[in-house]
């Protein structure tokens, strides 16, 4: 927990932006994993835990902007929960920690709601992703649940996002802090990627590491020698020499902040020579984008920096053709990179889509595109001094995608796809780094982890 002054500022900052009406936070609560007793690891909603800073599940939190109030809610635990927890503090006792005086059992926020309905006041509150919460709004405020999601208020999400997405000094700290935990589970992939090795020991020893120096991983591992799936979870295969195995990983902090980083490395230490040229492009789009960033400049048009880099370097290895500025006009790097060059992050490692991404990403002046891959760009907009994003370009070699869009005759004038037919047993290669916009240009965060080809070879040089 920060000082209760971040918690107040931040608050007050809320107020400021909305003038009138209510605003309800629920927190989230405990959810079983199997059997009533036996709970998943609990995680507060990023919004509450924001604006309130207590992680105790049962809670809710609500700013009255007609009366410049501010309360916390959730029920105090009785000789029960004394008996298998310990004594616990009361809610006033927590809420005072956060700056918050005004507080009551859960039921008195119902109470408070009813109130405020009778009154015709507008209750504003964010969307909800888990379904308790779900059905709790639709109690709470008479809404079918089938109708919460569009009653989901626009007002306090931008003001929300406005606020959210410039990192004050104490963020970006945890989130260096995350990119240090980082760092230890990556250069231990990077030894552990030894032939006959399964993958599962390996994203299990990292996903170990996060737990032991923070706290949980910031999203399920990304592990696999079949890196051209973008998302892979699947972690049954036994590690090969002459596969690149794709490591994206990221650590959450006490203070819930995330890293989110992804490196590729040669199973067994040593890029052969279409490894590394294939390496070395993705190198320099990582490269070429992160040094680009700057504030004012659209986000949108760093990924294209990065999409022509690539093109370039596939040129010259033969695998595309025809001018690059006209393949990125068509947009033929798609075949290699359908994704986006990356997102905003912070207390989520997609920070705040949860609001919804074309209002984290894009704005009244950054339209979101709806071509094939490009509309995937999970932020697009100006940057501003203060956001935190990633960087992750890559290329890949999906088999399914070649044979449809080589059925399609789709970018033949910029595709040589009887060469590209050979690399697809090749797999894929990100690269991913996290980067604070500032008011000069950047700062790429945390302990810098090893990604030229030579520093990823010497660490791999000592295999675990």
């Amino acid at each position: 927990m920060f000082e209760k002054e971040v918690y107040i500022k931040r608050r007050s900052q809320l107020k400021s932006e909305i003038k009138s009406g209510i605003a309800l936070f629920l927190g989230n609560v405990d959810t079983a994993f199997n059997y009533p007793a036996n709970l998943y690891s609990f995680r507060q909603d990023s919004q509450f835990l924001y604006f309130f800073g207590l992680k105790n599940p049962g809670f809710a939190g609500i700013i009255d902007f007609d009366n410049n109030s501010e309360y916390i809610f959730g029920n105090d635990f009785d000789i029960d929960d004394v008996i298998w927890m310990g004594v616990q503090p009361k809610v006033s006792e927590l809420a005072a920690k956060v700056g918050v005086h005004k507080t009551g059992q859960y039921k008195d926020m119902i109470d408070l709601i009813l109130k405020a309905k009778n009154e015709s006041r507008k209750i504003d509150f964010l969307p909800a992703y888990r379904g308790e919460t779900i059905i709790e709004l639709s109690t709470l405020l008479g809404i079918s649940i089938n109708d919460v999601k569009k009653h989901a208020s626009e007002r306090l999400i931008k003001a929300v996002i406005k606020i959210k997405e410039i990192k004050s000094e104490e963020e970006i700290k945890e989130i260096e802090k995350a990119v240090d935990i980082a760092y230890e589970m990556h250069t231990t992939s990077m030894r552990m990627a030894t032939p006959g090795r399964i993958e599962q020991e390996i994203a299990g020893t990292i996903e170990g590491i996060s737990l032991a120096l923070g706290g949980p991983v910031s999203f399920p591992i990304i592990l696999s020698q079949d890196g051209q799936t973008l998302h892979n979870h699947h972690h049954d295969n036994i590690l090969e020499v002459g596969r690149m195995m794709v490591t994206d990983a990221g650590a959450e902090t006490q203070e819930c902040y995330s890293s989110d980083i992804t490196r590729t490395v040669p199973v067994g230490g040593k890029f052969n020579k279409r490894q590394a040229e294939i390496y070395q492009i993705v190198l320099d789009a990582n490269l070429a984008a992160i040094n680009a960033v700057e504030a004012g400049t659209k986000f949108k048009t760093i990924h294209f920096i990065a999409a022509k880099v690539i093109i370039e370097g596939l040129i010259k290895l033969g695998l595309m053709k025809g001018d690059s500025d006209k393949a990125l006009e068509a947009e033929a790097h798609t075949l290699f990179m359908p994704h986006g060059l990356g997102h905003m992050m912070g207390m989520d490692v997609h920070d705040m889509e949860g609001l919804g991404e074309n209002y984290v990403g894009y704005d009244e002046k950054t339209e979101r595109e709806t071509s094939f891959g490009t509309a995937y760009l999970r932020l697009g907009k100006e940057l501003k001094s203060g956001f935190v994003i990633t960087i992750e370009p890559g290329i890949y070699f999906i088999p399914e995608l070649i044979d449809k869009f080589r059925k399609e005759n789709k970018f033949n004038d910029f595709i040589n796809y009887d060469k590209v037919e050979t690399y697809k047993d090749f797999g894929g290669i990100r690269i991913e780094d996290d980067v604070l916009v500032t008011e000069n240009g950047f700062r790429v965060l945390g302990k810098p982890i090893p990604k030229t080809i030579e520093e990823v070879e010497a660490v791999m040089a000592n295999p675990l």
